[in-house]
């Protein structure tokens, strides 16, 4: 059963221009027909470059971002319908860690402050000294942390805090975005570790939003793959990296290293040329042709690929890509160097 059901998203925010009239004079388009859908009690990994949109996404979930068009329906409830008072209800059951733990905690509030002020903002009466306690013992901290202050702690004790802070009320939804990048890599895998004890014991639904691949295989159940402000690929986790159908997937997925020298030596690696084109103007068509090194003449460049399953397929492994079927068995081969430099099509200007 679905908790969480994102249909056809959009998250476009104005380009101003002018100094009195502030024209609008473009759009860039941050989440742009985005399609997903989260079952109860299991973890979603939402990957992609920086600027792919994907934090964008995680704050419109939880409407805190303004939706220009599609529809964010939790367990039933079309979010996007609710007024003030509606939504500040529903998101009690809803709630996010960020990525910077020191940014998001208030440096003159005391660790008991920062857990208690959910209850209080959301009218749950005291004294809270008693599920501060509880709260601090389901994220592996002492129960003397309650009285020190943010700057005390080091990185993953602060986002353990932030954890501790996201499910004081409860929820059955927690958006992370980026939860553990800010991180020292040895600290990393007990945070995880974390989230993942906290599901099994809260019952609780992840959405990460990650750029370390290696991070969201450990934790998630499926995974979508975005690119400028585009789903385009979702799979069940270990499908993807068995199988991946995308050409974008592809290359993330190559540049992860492997701790095995020869293997490392010999194995194909895919680089992309050039940066993402600018959200202001996405290419026409497939928006990753511009960089793929299997992009064929015209089809790419005008046709939009659909999310569809390819041709005998799992029905769970999805894709948008016009030639996955081909790019998978080897019957498309990808370009040289050289021959895309040749094929390169013209980007629109930016802005």
């Amino acid at each position: 059963m679905s908790l969480l059901e994102v249909r056809g998203l959009k998250v476009h925010f104005p380009i101003k221009k002018g100094i009195v009239l502030e024209r609008t004079v473009g759009h860039v388009r941050a989440v742009d027909g985005v399609d997903l859908s989260v079952e109860k009690g299991r973890t979603l990994g939402v990957v992609g470059e920086s600027g792919c949109g994907k934090s964008t996404l995680g704050r419109a979930i939880l409407q805190l971002e303004p939706i220009t068009e599609g529809s964010v329906v939790f367990d039933g409830t079309d979010l996007s319908g609710l007024g003030n008072k509606d939504l500040r209800a529903m998101r009690k059951r809803m709630q996010m860690v960020f990525q910077d733990p020191l940014a998001s905690l208030d440096p003159r509030q005391s660790v008991s402050s920062v857990l208690s002020e959910p209850l209080r903002t959301h009218g749950i009466k005291g004294p809270y000294d008693a599920r501060v306690r509880e709260l601090l013992d389901l994220v592996g901290l002492p129960a003397t942390a309650a009285n020190r202050y943010p700057h005390e702690f080091s990185g993953g004790q602060r986002q353990r805090v932030g954890i501790a802070r996201a499910i004081a009320l409860n929820p059955e939804l927690i958006i992370a975005d980026e939860p553990v990048s800010a991180l020292d890599v040895s600290i990393q895998a007990q945070v995880v570790n974390l989230l993942e004890e906290l599901q099994e014991r809260l019952g609780l639904t992840y959405v990460v939003i990650a750029h370390d691949l290696a991070v969201v295989r450990h934790i998630s159940d499926d995974i979508a793959v975005m690119y400028l402000g585009a789903v385009v690929e979702v799979s069940p986790s270990e499908g993807l990296y068995d199988e991946p159908l995308h050409p974008y997937t592809r290359s993330l997925l190559s540049a992860i290293p492997i701790p095995d020298p020869e293997v490392e030596d010999t194995r194909e690696r895919i680089l992309l040329r050039g940066d993402i084109p600018s959200a202001a103007a996405p290419p026409p068509g497939c928006r990753f042709h511009t960089r793929c090194p299997w992009r064929q003449p015209t089809r790419c460049h005008d046709e939009v690929p659909l999310l569809r399953v390819p041709e005998g397929g799992d029905p769970g492994h999805t894709v948008a890509c016009h030639w996955a079927e081909q790019v998978a068995s080897g019957e498309l081969q990808p370009m040289s160097a050289a021959d895309s430099l040749a094929t390169e099509p013209a980007l629109p200007p930016a802005g």
